[in-house]
């Protein structure tokens, strides 16, 4: 039998050498990749929120640092910004976005769509900051017939919350913008100006653009607060890939830690927390948030990590109920299991699971 020479042999050594690092390599990262245990070697973060009040614990956990403290330096956090609901979901659903904060009708859109599978509600964020603004001659509720009402986007959860209660009280709204009330979904910066030029007589919007209305002239008729019991609805929750949280349930629990950490700094300080906003969302839009506004819409909100699942849960019956969705099982949307080990060790009192 002919023998191979020397270099030949130590090339072959040094190639299946090679091969067996490389299939322990791979299989290291298959197992990360279903969830085997904690992320090893850095991890990157892509966390989505809005520029804006609702969203107070992401503008403020970005601006001050805490997130990026919380998770460390293993792992690199890249925030992105969105304007909309759905526009946020769709890079979820692209595997763009790892997380996001994010209004309770989009969260239970994206579990629909997915039929369960893409999505989980890690913690909450906040509740409140919404209301019914309309001119001052409108007193009551069939004052608004034959009105146009603004809301932010037909089906959103704003839409559905006046739908809902216009027909409480006795009133029709179509999708096309027919019925009693005549429903006008568009952009809350146009909604402004809609309102000013009388285009509309009322709007069902999120703060800061309820102050912005009160501030022109308009009053609020429907707190939505008031709807609901102890006056808690869920405007903000924190929405985490599944993939993402399968593969990395350390960061996770890094992310809600920060979350946690966040609205700790928006409750204690709440004027450092009011310019940190006021300066995040100038440097984001090229214009700051007046903070005279953002100090009068801050009573409307509460900061709480609670998701109040119940709430959701409602809302969602609203849709059903006004015909813009159809029935839909939210079991397995909430792990809140992260949550309660970052309340447990930060002395506060667990969320119940839903």
């Amino acid at each position: 039998m002919r023998r191979l020479p020397l270099r030949r042999l130590v090339t072959l050594a040094t190639l299946t050498a090679l091969g067996a690092a490389t299939l322990g390599t791979t299989a290291a990262c298959g197992d990360d990749s279903e969830g085997a245990g904690a992320s090893s070697g850095p991890v990157t973060l892509r966390l989505g929120y809005f520029p804006n009040i609702t969203h107070a614990p992401a503008v403020v956990g970005v601006e001050k640092g805490i997130f990026a403290e919380k998770l460390g330096a293993d792992v690199k956090l890249e925030p992105k910004t969105f304007n909309a609901g759905p526009a946020a979901i769709e890079a979820v659903f692209s595997g763009a976005l790892d997380a996001t904060y994010i209004g309770p009708n989009p969260t239970v859109n994206a579990f629909s769509k997915s039929k369960g599978e893409a999505v989980r509600v890690v913690s909450g964020a906040a509740s409140g900051g919404v209301a019914l603004v309309v001119k001052p001659g409108i007193n009551g509720p069939q004052d608004l017939k034959g009105k146009k009402v603004a809301t932010p986007q037909l089906g959103n959860t704003q839409d559905v919350a006046v739908r809902y209660w216009l027909k409480q009280q006795g009133l029709t709204t179509t999708k096309e913008g027919g019925g009693d009330v005549k429903i006008v979904p568009q952009e809350n910066a146009q909604t402004v100006e809609t309102f000013n030029s009388g285009a509309i007589d009322a709007a069902w919007v999120p703060e800061p653009f309820v102050s912005r209305l009160v501030n022109a002239g308009g009053k609020v008729l429907v707190d939505e607060r008031d709807l609901w019991p102890d006056k808690k609805f869920v405007i903000t929750n924190l929405l985490v890939s599944t993939k993402f949280l399968k593969a990395h349930p350390d960061v996770v629990q890094k992310l809600v830690d920060g979350q946690v950490a966040a609205n700790e700094f928006v409750n204690s300080k709440p004027d450092e927390a009011q310019q940190a906003i006021s300066d995040a969302i100038g440097k984001i839009t090229g214009k700051p948030l007046d903070l005279k506004l953002i100090k009068q819409a801050w009573p409307t909100l509460e900061f709480t990590n609670d998701p109040i699942a119940t709430s959701l849960k409602a809302g969602l019956d609203h849709a059903v109920d006004v015909k813009l969705t159809e029935p839909v099982d939210l079991k397995g949307l909430y792990d809140l299991t992260y949550l309660n080990k970052s309340l447990k060790a930060a002395g506060k009192p667990e969320v119940t699971q839903p």
